[in-house]
């Protein structure tokens, strides 16, 4: 999938999807049987970073966090605000964009936010509901902790995971 005029964007092979990403926007390419109405624990699977949760700690997350839906062209989150969290396109689609630019569409399965669930950085983009709305599943910073807390192999899953986004980095920049 092409980003549209993405400037620095790294490819993260994820298990037969491809996926690229920009800080706090991830987009995984599906094929159409993986599209329709997802639920919480389809769409948690697919994020690389989550993907090795123990099955009690994807049930825990499932019941802490929240279902979303979003009018037409509302804002879900905004560019520079230190508001942080995690969420999954579950229905319909969401537009990103930075700076003003436009950047891409998320669509089901898809997710972003996750670097600010770690960080509690500004969020990087803008994003927007679509055109038919949006319904996502987001995941708060303090849920996340309490299941890190709770769940020190998700850490451990974690942090591979991070480090492997780092090398990547790396070596597509040549060091």
């Amino acid at each position: 999938m092409s980003l549209g005029g993405v400037g620095r964007f790294t490819h993260i092979p994820t298990g037969g999807r491809e996926c690229y990403v920009v800080p706090q926007y991830v987009r995984a390419q599906c094929s159409p049987s993986e599209v329709g109405s997802m639920r919480p624990k389809e769409a948690l699977s697919r994020v690389e970073l989550l993907k090795d949760m123990p099955q009690d700690a994807v049930d825990e997350l499932i019941q802490k966090g929240t279902t979303i839906r979003l009018d037409p062209g509302r804002v879900m989150v905004q560019q520079g605000h230190t508001d942080s969290g995690l969420q999954l396109v579950l229905e319909g689609s969401a537009e990103v964009s930075v700076n003003g630019v436009s950047r891409g569409t998320l669509g089901e399965g898809d997710y972003f936010g996750e670097m600010s669930l770690i960080d509690g950085a500004p969020r990087s983009a803008t994003v927007t509901a679509g055109s038919e709305g949006a319904k996502t599943f987001a995941v708060s910073p303090l849920t996340f902790r309490e299941i890190l807390d709770s769940y020190p192999s998700v850490a451990r899953s974690l942090l591979t995971h991070l480090v492997a986004r780092i090398r990547s980095l790396e070596q597509s920049l040549g060091n």
